[in-house]
């Protein structure tokens, strides 16, 4: 699987630590360039595309062990022994995946918004969304955004999720960057937990949570198990910030995980 990848880094140091971010459902490297560009001013930054989004290849396996092993691949292919490694929503539960199965690859993790349980269904209007459009007779972007208006009210949200529209030259009409049929397949797979009872990760780990994000952390529930796997973990908040934290409050969350990768 050759992942697509954008490195960003200062070309006037040579010697920057490695930091890998890691997209989450629906996303890809793009939605986290602008912070990618600050974080490059001390490290070499490695924003992935996970399989079956934004230009990465279509595969019919999708699931978080298929996905670490992928990560995996790119270290070595990219002669990385070690990385920091954020990831949010999706993408933190492959880096949770990836570091119990290869914790002496990992320097430092950061998991954005979510924790190593199962989740309830809650994507279902999005599916909908996604799929209502027809896209050969899809004439705009602004057509498309009014379809999706039809299942989802968020402007934002909409704008996230046609980061993924694109004009398939191949097949002359628009299409979809992610790959909807398979994730739709693998749904069930992506908001369950991957991880065994007796994996662990004993490297530092910063839980980041958005404060007017309920669901994905939740403290009082969660801790045990947050401690169980990750015994050198901390919990912190943002607030005013909901689950894309780092879109909505990039300056907090960048000074927090700068402050915990203790970087001069």
């Amino acid at each position: 699987m050759q992942l697509n990848y954008k490195k960003l880094n200062n070309p006037e140091q040579a010697n920057q630590p490695n930091l890998i971010i890691l997209h989450g459902l629906f996303g890809m490297l793009d939605n986290w360039q602008t912070l990618g560009r600050r974080f490059a001013k001390h490290f070499k930054v490695y924003l992935i595309d996970q399989r079956n989004h934004g230009k990465s290849p279509h595969d019919m396996d999708f699931d978080y062990y298929t996905m670490a092993t992928d990560l995996l691949d790119f270290m070595d292919e990219h002669d990385l022994e070690s990385a920091n490694i954020i990831g949010h929503s999706m993408g933190g539960k492959t880096a949770m995946q990836f570091a119990v199965d290869n914790s002496e690859r990992v320097s430092q993790l950061i998991i954005v918004d979510i924790a190593p349980k199962d989740y309830p269904p809650g994507h279902q209007n999005i599916f909908d969304a996604f799929f209502a459009i027809n896209l050969p007779q899809l004439s705009s972007r602004k057509d498309a955004d009014a379809a999706l208006s039809q299942h989802i009210a968020e402007i934002g949200v909409r704008q996230f999720l046609l980061k993924n529209l694109y004009r398939n030259k191949e097949i002359g009409h628009y299409d979809w960057k992610c790959n909807l049929e398979i994730i739709y397949r693998s749904y069930t797979e992506i908001i369950n937990n991957s991880l065994g009872p007796y994996d662990e990760y004993e490297g530092a780990t910063l839980f980041v949570k958005g404060a007017n994000s309920p669901r994905y952390i939740e403290p009082d529930k969660d801790m045990d198990t947050l401690q169980k796997h990750f015994p050198n973990m901390q919990l912190q908040t943002i607030a005013n910030a909901g689950h894309w934290i780092h879109a909505e409050q990039p300056d907090a969350f960048f000074e927090m995980v700068m402050d915990f990768l203790v970087v001069e």
